[in-house]
């Protein structure tokens, strides 16, 4: 199986337990990284469409969508929206995302549908830097697409009891693609959400997750933040809605570190498990 382009850069946000900050990383790092300068494009692949609407893309709006993308086969360029911020852009979805594991059973290429859309679509010739997939809370077909056509997978994870619980089955799942369909996908990092310092309870998983994963976590932490979560109901990202916000300035953070980290160019390590977890 061929390796995909290197151009831009695509990376799935994904973790299969709900409720952890999945979209709001998605929205929010794309945001900051296009307030950086970084020209990105989010590609809601949730039938959910919460990242659709935490853009201020009205469902009324979305003509063409992800599923006609995946199921129909329509150029993903036709689907591109400008959301009003500069250098942001995204592919919407709508529920009708949510019957593609069953309209596309009995076609074999089913994985890499995703995967030959982008690459037809040559978003490096757009200027397109990087490409942010935000995935459903499970590990289905369309997980399978997003993982199959990136370059690497940033996880999201909650600072509460049972942190670590189902991060084996994605690791697997990563393990699965990558020998399969995918082997020049890596781990891009995990990144703490919904940090509530008042909490001891906050303090003691990242301490775990740390001892866990090391160099794989990302230094800067996202905090339970109120205006993080109103912010999707006013259409904006949270980096705008409120930018002196302490989730806001803790994304423009998570978007420098990441940007570090990629020149960095350092190879992602084995994402593994202490025995006692």
């Amino acid at each position: 199986m061929p390796e995909i382009e290197n151009h831009p850069k695509i990376i799935s946000v994904a973790n299969q337990k709900g409720g952890v900050g999945k979209t709001t990383t998605a929205i929010n790092l794309g945001a900051a990284l296009a307030l950086s300068g970084k020209k990105t494009l989010i590609i809601d692949f949730d039938p959910q469409g919460n990242a659709s609407t935490g853009l201020g893309v009205d469902p009324r709006d979305r003509k063409v969508t992800m599923y006609d993308v995946l199921v129909d086969g329509v150029g993903i360029n036709s689907c591109i929206v400008d959301v009003g911020v500069e250098n942001l852009y995204l592919a919407p979805s709508t529920t009708d995302l949510s019957s593609a594991d069953v309209e596309l059973v009995a076609d074999r290429g089913r994985m890499l549908r995703l995967r030959q859309s982008i690459k037809e679509a040559k978003l490096n010739k757009m200027g397109i830097e990087y490409v942010i997939i935000d995935c459903p809370p499970s590990l289905n077909l369309l997980t399978l697409n997003a993982l199959a056509a990136s370059h690497s997978v940033l996880v999201p994870l909650q600072c509460e009891f049972f942190a670590l619980e189902g991060l084996s089955q994605l690791m697997l799942t990563v393990r699965q693609v990558r020998d399969g369909i995918n082997k020049s996908l890596v781990f891009e990092g995990i990144v703490l959400t919904m940090y509530d310092k008042r909490n001891n309870l906050s303090g003691q998983v990242e301490k775990d997750v740390r001892e866990n994963l090391g160099a794989l976590v990302y230094e800067t932490v996202v905090p339970r933040n109120v205006r993080l979560s109103e912010a999707p109901s006013f259409g904006l990202p949270g980096v705008l809605y409120d930018k002196a916000s302490r989730g806001s300035v803790a994304y423009r953070r998570l978007a420098a570190e990441f940007i570090r980290r990629g020149q960095s160019k350092k190879p992602s390590k084995p994402l593994e498990l202490k025995d006692n977890e």
